[in-house]
């Protein structure tokens, strides 16, 4: 059982710590489901999620006002991560699919919640291009008016839930300034004609990744959020609030490989003694211990920060996400170390968990970029 201690911290209340109860208990009769075909599987963990009621804190009610809770979000991440990657995929794309929704939409676009929401449609978020990951504002993408619609031009890459997803949060430049002040949000369905699933992308994790490309693409000038130009400024908003919940997920893939690992030294003989009554084993044990409690600290600063009603929180999310991914790639480098064989042995916990982790200090910032931002942010605060 992984530590829940720090649900004791001053940073939760007791509906989190009565939700994170009711999830573990969910995460334990339904987890992991059988990743055979990754496509069904994020099909199907989206809709018993969405079943159970999981997916609800994912976006806003569609009927009230109160704001997202990063708290719950990053408490989800953690504990799905835990349990099964694939489930926390599934869970965090709908958030940040429908992020801009949530934070800029209008009512008509609200209604795309209701279905998020419930797990009855899957939602991409489209930010990425060939030429422009990190550097968002190097944009190519276009969107140009056309009486009282918008017609899309160009491609996005790396997108995740690409060819599965039902609707697509896009991100293109409609050129009202140059570089980041250009740029405008959309909504589009996927069956919108001319929108192609032009590549299908593997990775060392399998999920649903995708090229597409937009020949075209026709929608309706009401399917823009927010107002021309608002486009930039909507991606880092809602990465402001999804970024924190980056590093829960490493810290739940943290806490499962520093379970994993206390099991086995436990459990493992070496030299007619348990394998933990090694010191330097005890040295490897403690440190992770250490980077896992550091990494939570970060994580759950960040989202009760935000949650307390701070504009932005940039600097704290990202030493949250830097540090938390960073750091649970060195814990579970040291759980495939202590596992010798096992650990790379395909199929695994601590292999998974070992192609797991890696793709989370590159997506939704890089670890070095993230470097950049927490020093411009000091440097600011300084001024």
């Amino acid at each position: 059982m992984a530590d829940r201690s720090f649900l004791d911290w001053p940073f939760f209340e007791d509906r989190h710590r009565d939700y994170a109860a009711r999830l573990e208990a969910w995460c334990r009769e339904n987890l992991p489901v059988d990743h055979g075909d990754t496509d069904a599987a994020c099909r199907r963990l989206v809709a018993i999620l969405g079943e159970g009621g999981w997916l609800l804190p994912t976006a806003v009610d569609p009927d009230a006002v109160a704001p997202l809770d990063v708290r719950t979000l990053c408490i989800t991440r953690e504990t799905l991560a835990r349990h099964d990657g694939l489930a926390d995929f599934a869970f965090a794309m709908q958030g940040l699919g429908t992020g801009t929704i949530s934070l800029f939409g209008d009512e008509g676009h609200r209604e795309w919640l209701r279905k998020t929401r419930a797990g009855k449609a899957i939602s991409a978020f489209a930010l990425s291009e060939p030429r422009s990951g990190s550097d968002v504002a190097n944009m190519d993408m276009a969107a140009r008016r056309d009486g009282g619609d918008y017609v899309l031009s160009g491609e996005k890459t790396w997108i995740s839930n690409g060819g599965i997803a039902d609707v697509y949060t896009v991100f293109a430049r409609t050129g009202e300034a140059p570089g980041a002040k250009g740029l405008s949000a959309f909504i589009v369905a996927a069956d919108t004609p001319g929108l192609e699933v032009a590549e299908r992308i593997d990775v060392i994790a399998p999920h649903p990744l995708a090229r597409l490309r937009f020949n075209d693409v026709r929608v309706p000038a009401s399917a823009m959020v927010g107002k021309p130009g608002d486009g930039f400024r909507i991606a880092m908003s809602v990465l402001d609030v999804f970024r924190s919940t980056v590093g829960a997920a490493a810290l739940g893939f943290a806490r499962r490989a520093l379970e994993e690992s206390i099991t086995r030294t436990r459990e493992r003989t070496l030299f007619g003694a348990p394998l933990f009554d090694l010191q330097m084993v005890q040295g490897h044990i403690a440190d992770m211990a250490l980077d896992v409690d550091a990494a939570a600290l970060l994580v759950y600063r960040a989202a009760w920060t935000k949650d307390m009603g701070a504009p932005r929180v940039t600097r704290e999310a990202a030493m949250a996400k830097l540090y938390a991914t960073d750091r649970a790639q060195a814990v579970i480098d040291k759980a495939v170390q202590l596992h010798g064989g096992d650990g790379v042995r395909r199929g695994h916990i601590v292999e998974s968990l070992y192609r797991e982790i890696r793709a989370l200090r590159i997506y939704e910032g890089a670890s070095d970029v993230q470097k950049v931002v927490i020093a411009r942010q000091v440097m600011g605060a300084g001024a």
